[in-house]
C-alpha cells in the first residue's frame, strides 16, 4: 500500500513520538509498502516552537505539501501531529474528501498549561478534539489513555501500543564493557528524557534518596535545573548504544511525568533490566502493575525504594512483549485505505489540475485578471 505519512515531529528530533513514528515506518517499509513522510526538515523553512526552540515548525508549507500529496497519490494517509503540517494536510483531505486517520501522541493542552498557566484547559482541548474528530480513526497509545480521551469528547479512539528494539535496549548491556556510572555512589536512580517543564523532573531530583540521581537528555529547563540542583547530575543526551548502557548501568528508572501518555522510555529501561518507579498515570499504569518490572506509587520516593528489591530478570522478561513490529501491525490494521478505482480517480483529476495551473497561458491569464481587478478598483 502507499501510506503517506504526515508529522511535525521528526527527525533529528530525538523523542518518544519520533522513534515511534521512526521505528513504525521502517517496519512497513521492511513489510513491502511504501512510505512517504513529509516532515519539518524536507527543506522547508522553520521556526523554532515558542519556549522551546529544538522543536522546528514549518508555518508555510501547505503549497508544497499539496503538490507532494498529489504527486505521491497515497491509498492512505496518517497524519500524526496537529502542528502546522499537520493542520495543512488535514485541510486538504477535508477538501478532497480524503479519508485519513490521526494519532494522539502527547497531552498537548496539558503541555500548554504547564508553561502558560492562565491559559484555560478547555481552549487547546477544543482546538485538538475538533482537529481528531474531523478524520476517522484517532489511535491513542493506552486503553486508559482511550478513556480519558472519550471522556473529553474525542471520537473513534483505538489504542496503540508502542515497541522497544529488544536488541539495542538488552540486559547484556549493563556494565559492558564497564559500568558508565563508576564514580557515582549507588544505588544509582536515572531519568531519561526531554528536561522540560512538563517532565516533572523537579519531583524526581527532590526526592530523599540514596546514591546519585542521573538526568539524561537536554531541553529547555536544563540550565535552570543545574543551577538549581548541582547535587544531581545532568550528563546531556546520549543516542544509540550509549543511550541502553545509561539504561542498562542504572539501579533504578525514575518516570516523574505526569503529562506523557504512554512513556517509550519505561519499555527501553525495563528492556534492560531496570525496574521503572512512577506515579500512577496514564502510561505506566498500563505497563507497570502485575508486571513484576516496577512499581507505581503516588509515594515516589517509596515506589523508587521498593524498585531496588525487584528481580532485574522479571523486569526484562516483561519489555519481550513488546515488539515494533506488533506495533507496525495494529497502526496498519487501523489505517482507512480509500478504495482503489475512487483514489487513482482522484488523484488523476489532481494532478490534471496542477498541470493545467503551472501551464503558462494559465498565469498570464491568473496575472491578467488581477491587473484588471485592479485598475477597475481604481
Amino acid at each position: 500500500m502507499k501510506i503517506l505519512l504526515v508529522t511535525d515531529a521528526w527527525e533529528p528530533q530525538m523523542n518518544g513520538v519520533v522513534r515511534t513514528l521512526s521505528k513504525t515506518v521502517e517496519a512497513l517499509r521492511g513489510a513491502g509498502h511504501i512510505v512517504e513522510v513529509i516532515a519539518p526538515s524536507d527543506g522547508y523553512w522553520t521556526m523554532p516552537l515558542p519556549t522551546y526552540p529544538d522543536i522546528r515548525l514549518a508555518p508555510f508549507a501547505k503549497p508544497d505539501v499539496e503538490k507532494r500529496i498529489v504527486r505521491f497519490g497515497p491509498e492512505a494517509i496518517h497524519i500524526a501531529t496537529e502542528g502546522p503540517l499537520g493542520q495543512a494536510a488535514r485541510s486538504l483531505c477535508l477538501k478532497w474528501g480524503m479519508p485519513f486517520t490521526t494519532s494522539y501522541h502527547t497531552k498537548f493542552p496539558e503541555y500548554i498549561k504547564a508553561r502558560f498557566p492562565f491559559v484555560p484547559l478547555s481552549i487547546p482541548y477544543n482546538f485538538v478534539r475538533n482537529f481528531h474528530n474531523s478524520g476517522g480513526r484517532v489511535m491513542v497509545t493506552t486503553p486508559s489513555m482511550k478513556e480519558f480521551l472519550d471522556e473529553k469528547g474525542f471520537k473513534n479512539l483505538a489504542p496503540w501500543a508502542r515497541g522497544v528494539d529488544l536488541e539495542q535496549f538488552s540486559p547484556d548491556k549493563r556494565f559492558a564493557p564497564e559500568d558508565v556510572y563508576k564514580d557515582l555512589p549507588r544505588p544509582i536512580f536515572v531519568n531519561v528524557g526531554r528536561v522540560a517543564v512538563e517532565k516533572n523532573i523537579e519531583a524526581f531530583i527532590e526526592l530523599d534518596l540514596p546514591g546519585s540521581k542521573v538526568i539524561v537528555g537536554d531541553g529547555p529547563q536544563m540550565a535552570e535545573l543545574q543551577k538549581k540542583y548541582p547535587q544531581a547530575h545532568f550528563v546531556g543526551a546520549k543516542f544509540g548504544d550509549e543511550l541502553a548502557r545509561y539504561f542498562a548501568d542504572a539501579d533504578v528508572f525514575v518516570f516523574p511525568s505526569k503529562t506523557d501518555t504512554f512513556g517509550l522510555v519505561i519499555i527501553e529501561a525495563m528492556a534492560t533490566g531496570t525496574p521503572v518507579a512512577a506515579y500512577p498515570v496514564t502510561g505506566p499504569i498500563d505497563i507497570i502493575p502485575g508486571s513484576d518490572a516496577g512499581v507505581v506509587d503516588e509515594d515516589l520516593q517509596k515506589a523508587c525504594l521498593d524498585c531496588l528489591k525487584l528481580d532485574r530478570k522479571k523486569t526484562a522478561a516483561h519489555a519481550n512483549n513488546y515488539s515494533w513490529e506488533a506495533v507496525s501491525e495494529t497502526f496498519f490494521s487501523y489505517l482507512t485505505p480509500e478504495y482503489e478505482p475512487v483514489a487513482r480517480k482522484r488523484w488523476r483529476r489532481l494532478r490534471r489540475l496542477a498541470k493545467i495551473a503551472s501551464s503558462p497561458y494559465h498565469i498570464i491569464k491568473k496575472i491578467l485578471r488581477k491587473t484588471w481587478r485592479v485598475l477597475r478598483g481604481k
